[in-house]
């Protein structure tokens, strides 16, 4: 089933780290090969051996209307006619820059990137050059790209100043970074006792890299309030639930506003592509109108602008697309919550919108040491047997779940179907 996929991981090993060139991909967490992916046409992908998988996956997100949308795919032919990259402006970053603007009140301007990493980056040093400090808070389970600050684990204490998760991280780097529980509103408060040189909160308000926990709203609140407290900025990383969650992602669905947002993924709609925004005044400190260094030739990439222009447009002219996606998004957590119950299997689920996530666990997790307390191992087999019958879930429990919109009702009762027989083994 498998036999082009093993011998093309064999051959990317001796080439690649790892054989991936992201470390999940590798399908560790879940055991066996990873498929081979040769294309992907609508909500399904298929492998080099032929085998076809539907996709909720979309490519961690992005692919919301699934793969190889036909507006989209022109538009990205036409642009690419005129070339890949300028290194110069264009007028499709500007268009594309007012159509995100236009749509919140808390932002005036926004700066596109190439990736999510570089937007999170980015924003942190934005949010420390404003406000002329040093410290940041992040949350353990939220995950910001791997730029070195942001590579922290926990220490002894009940909120601690990060040491470096990952070698090459120098501890100089990470000094400054404390880490807390998600969800844990007394935590918060220690953070700020322990420390008056913080410059900043960066939160997913919908954590999607431990699975998928939403933020409480009353935690969110307490976030902006020792925020304006204290004189910090507080950024949502919307890199995964921006245009994803609802039309203005997590931003749209909370009453909490952040100063600043991060975006990425979906505004490229699959193209590499991230941005950060915030006020006028706030990113009036970035170069070349500030002091704030901040750089790339490929940020604003006429071809990844073109895309998510084309697909932010599609959106916005039918908002309804939501609430279908939603709807799709709960009956398919229902139903595999429905069968798991049938046989016995404590199953905690939740959705976002067209995001999803399911733990097998008796509690609904809170936070990442929660998650950690999930069974891993029934998650892995569950995931292999339903690889075999051709539905392709994100190969962690870490991660989050997409619903595109070329996924049917009878896909997803289809997928349930199988996930009965498959959890009767578990």
């Amino acid at each position: 089933m498998f036999k082009k996929s093993i011998k093309a991981y064999e051959k990317a090993c001796e080439v690649i780290p790892g054989g991936v060139d992201s470390p999940v991909r590798a399908f560790k967490s879940v055991g066996g090969t990873p498929p081979f992916i040769k294309k992907g046409k609508g909500a399904y992908i298929y492998d080099i051996d032929g085998n076809k998988y539907l996709d909720f996956v979309q490519s961690w997100g992005p692919l919301i209307f699934g793969h190889c949308d036909k507006d989209i795919e022109k538009v990205v032919i036409d642009t690419v006619k005129n070339g890949l990259s300028f290194g110069a402006p264009t007028l499709l970053e500007t268009k594309l820059a007012k159509e995100i603007v236009d749509m919140y009140d808390n932002i005036d301007k926004v700066r596109f990137v190439s990736s999510g990493t570089e937007a999170t980056m980015s924003a942190i040093r934005l949010a420390r050059g404003v406000t002329n400090k040093n410290d940041i808070i992040k949350f353990e389970g939220c995950y910001h790209g791997h730029s070195d600050s942001l590579l922290v684990q926990a220490g002894s204490g009940m909120a601690t100043f990060g040491s470096p998760s990952s070698p090459g991280v120098p501890e100089d780097l990470t000094k400054h970074t404390l880490l807390c529980e998600y969800n844990n509103i007394e935590q918060l408060k220690k953070c700020f006792e322990e420390s008056s040189d913080i410059a900043c909160i960066i939160i997913e308000p919908i954590a999607g890299n431990m699975g998928l926990i939403p933020a409480d709203e009353e935690f969110l609140t307490t976030c902006r309030e020792l925020c304006d407290k204290h004189g910090a900025l507080l950024i949502f990383d919307e890199v995964m639930s921006g245009f994803r969650a609802s039309l203005k992602g997590a931003s749209g669905i909370l009453k909490v506003k952040a100063d600043i947002l991060t975006f990425g993924k979906v505004i490229g709609a699959g193209m590499p592509v991230g941005g950060f925004a915030s006020s006028k005044e706030i990113m009036s400190y970035l170069s070349p109108e500030g002091k704030i260094y901040q750089a790339g030739t490929l940020s604003g990439n006429p071809v990844a602008m073109a895309a998510g222009l084309v697909s932010l447009l599609k959106l916005k002219a039918n908002p309804k697309i939501y609430n279908d996606l939603s709807k799709k998004a709960l009956r398919l957590v229902n139903g595999l919550k429905k069968v798991a119950s049938e046989c016995n299997i404590p199953l905690q689920v939740n959705t976002r919108g067209s995001m999803f996530g399911f733990f097998f666990c008796d509690n609904e997790p809170k936070n990442f040491k929660d998650v950690g307390s999930c069974d891993f191992e029934r998650f892995a087999k569950f995931h292999r047997e339903m690889l075999k019958r051709g539905f392709y879930f994100a190969c962690s429990q870490y991660e989050a779940g997409f619903i595109c919109t070329k996924i049917t009702n009878k896909e997803i009762d289809n997928c349930i179907k199988n996930a009965k027989e498959v959890m009767k083994n578990l």
